[in-house]
């Protein structure tokens, strides 16, 4: 009952979803990038009909999640979209080192609503500041979260920064600015090439070349206060079994185990 209540003050507190009394009971909770929603719901429903756990998941972005955690929140998995959030836990002694995978691989692309009509090559120096106009191009924050992270350096390194940062529309996580795109807020967007195939209303229009920003690569681990070690490391050890791999192959993202 103490661990419930816990749990709920923390939620209040940093801000974290309210969880129902089942969930808050939940026998492993996993702290995941925005852009894994989806799949990664469906490993865990794998993983709950073969060992009879429970997990519970929040999503946001990767930097919001370790800050929470940094916090106290309870978590007893990591799932980050970049090294450097994952890196900032192990220095920290928020996340157990030796527990550390680094499980999938995305892509970084420009899209735009459905009915968009836009043709534009990645290449250096790409007019993508006169093709968005009056309109906005949407990012996750280019300081602390990855895609928007992602998208800075791809666009700094085509040469295009100083012209297409103005027009940035910043979210608070990648799944939000696709989300914008989605709803026709933005002209454009960047997110990862698994948020576009899993939205039907935006379009790629092109994928940023590999050596426009650093590998896009996944890294989970167990925090160092899991209460449920056991666990968590049993759960990472399913994603990377054929059954937990497949929801993530299937939603387009490289299975790099």
């Amino acid at each position: 009952m103490l661990s419930i209540l816990r749990r709920a003050v923390l939620a209040l507190v940093l801000g974290l979803p309210l969880l129902s009394a089942p969930a808050l009971a939940a026998d492993l909770t996993v702290f995941a990038a925005a852009s894994l929603k989806g799949p990664l719901d469906g490993a865990a429903k794998a993983w709950t009909a073969q060992s009879g756990k429970k997990v519970v998941i929040s999503y946001a972005a990767s930097s919001a999640l370790m800050r929470q955690i940094e916090q106290g929140a309870p978590a007893d998995i990591f799932a980050s979209a970049d090294l450097d959030w994952m890196k900032y836990g192990t220095d920290r002694k928020l996340i157990r080192p030796d527990s550390v995978a680094n499980l999938l691989g995305n892509a970084l692309v420009l899209i735009a609503p459905l009915d968009s009509t836009a043709t534009l090559a990645l290449s250096p120096g790409v007019d993508l500041a006169g093709a968005t106009g009056e309109g906005k191009i949407a990012v996750g924050e280019v300081k602390t979260v990855p895609a928007g992270k992602y998208a800075r350096a791809a666009f700094q390194k085509l040469g295009i920064l100083a012209a297409v940062e103005p027009k940035f529309a910043m979210a608070d996580n990648v799944r939000s600015a696709l989300a914008l795109v989605a709803r026709g807020e933005a002209r454009f967007g960047v997110v990862y090439a698994t948020d576009a195939k899993a939205e039907p209303k935006v379009k790629v229009v092109a994928t940023f070349p590999e050596d426009t920003h650093d590998p896009i690569i996944y890294p989970f681990g167990v925090t160092t206060a899991s209460a449920d070690a056991a666990d968590a490391a049993a759960f990472l050890a399913f994603l990377k079994t054929p059954a937990g791999e497949k929801p993530f192959a299937e939603a387009g993202f490289t299975v790099l185990h």
